[in-house]
């Protein structure tokens, strides 16, 4: 399921889902939850996600 948050375009990031209006893919937003990062790490190290942005990343999306 894709979101409003979410968006696909094949001449940003080679394709790959990344937060819309940003170049963060979804993928490296998983990875670093993967390693133990929290949603204010995140907020931190990222300024311009929201917390809507990482629920969007986080939920199942189809190609």
């Amino acid at each position: 399921m894709m979101t409003h948050r979410i968006e696909m375009n094949p001449k940003v990031t080679m394709g790959k889902p990344v937060i819309r209006g940003t170049r963060i893919p979804v993928e490296l937003i998983l990875q670093k939850l993967g390693e133990g990062a929290t949603e204010v790490d995140l907020l931190d190290a990222y300024p311009r996600l929201t917390k809507a942005d990482i629920q969007a990343a986080t939920l199942p999306h189809k190609d």
